[in-house]
């Protein structure tokens, strides 16, 4: 499995609906920390009626990297200020992303995203250089030597020790270009407990990652957004976001 190819940031901010990239999402899920070094946040779900959008649910409780978040690459412009997203940081992405497969231990799930059922095989490639950088790919397929430093394998549960943070998941699709050391395999998980920080994904508990999965379609071009608040405050009007109520 390949990571989407998306369009890139561009130079300045879009003053209008139609000129967003992800003009067309009817969905979008909404991360926001207190600030840039926060590892914790508060996520929401939207959807769009009549151009507007309505939260779905309520705001359920996620963690994010251990040493907060840094713009990554995404959908959403360039940015003008604050830390870059790069690889080992310990950050998680911040922006606007699309949301790709969902994947998990299991052969199937209760979901409509495309769902890639993960055997011992499969890593997802964090060696920047690579040419599978920033991919999921089964050893079987590419060859042991191709996945060989890899320090995400996909089914952590027969790697270490019956771990279940990727036994429920899907594709953040940062860096979707693959550019170099910018930051690899990102995705939405269970945490193994709460508050516990992540390596650079955002975590959340078993009934939240549920929900999600059941509740986003492709056909509504979800988005993923992750923001501290006072970016996304000020970031509100141009890119067409949410209102929170109330706001962090």
């Amino acid at each position: 499995m390949a990571f989407a190819t998306l369009a890139s940031g561009c130079a300045s901010a879009p003053t209008s609906r139609s000129t967003l990239p992800w003009s067309n999402a009817q969905q979008v899920v909404v991360v926001v920390t207190p600030d840039w070094n926060a590892n914790q946040g508060a996520l929401r779900t939207y959807e769009r009626a009549d151009g507007k959008w309505r939260q779905v649910g309520e705001s359920e409780p996620v963690t994010v990297g251990r040493n907060g978040s840094a713009w990554g690459l995404g959908l959403h412009p360039d940015p003008k200020a604050g830390p870059l997203k790069h690889e080992g940081d310990g950050r998680s992405p911040a922006g606007v992303f699309g949301i790709g497969d969902a994947f998990g231990y299991a052969q199937h799930a209760d979901t409509a995203l495309p769902y890639d059922a993960m055997q011992a095989s499969h890593y997802c490639m964090d060696v920047s250089g690579s040419p599978l950088y920033n991919r999921i790919v089964d050893a079987q397929a590419v060859g042991a030597e191709a996945v060989a430093g890899s320090t995400e394998p996909m089914r952590l549960d027969l790697h270490s020790a019956g771990d279940q943070r990727y036994r429920l998941g899907f594709v953040i699709e940062h860096n979707p270009q693959a550019r170099r050391d910018a930051g690899s395999c990102i995705f939405a998980h269970l945490w193994r407990k709460p508050a516990e920080s992540t390596a650079g994904c955002t975590a959340m508990d078993d009934p939240t990652m549920t929900r999600l999965l059941a509740w986003l379609r492709p056909d509504q071009h979800p988005v993923f957004v992750l923001l501290p608040a006072n970016e996304y405050a000020s970031l509100h009007d141009a890119w067409q976001l949410p209102t929170l109520e109330p706001m962090p």
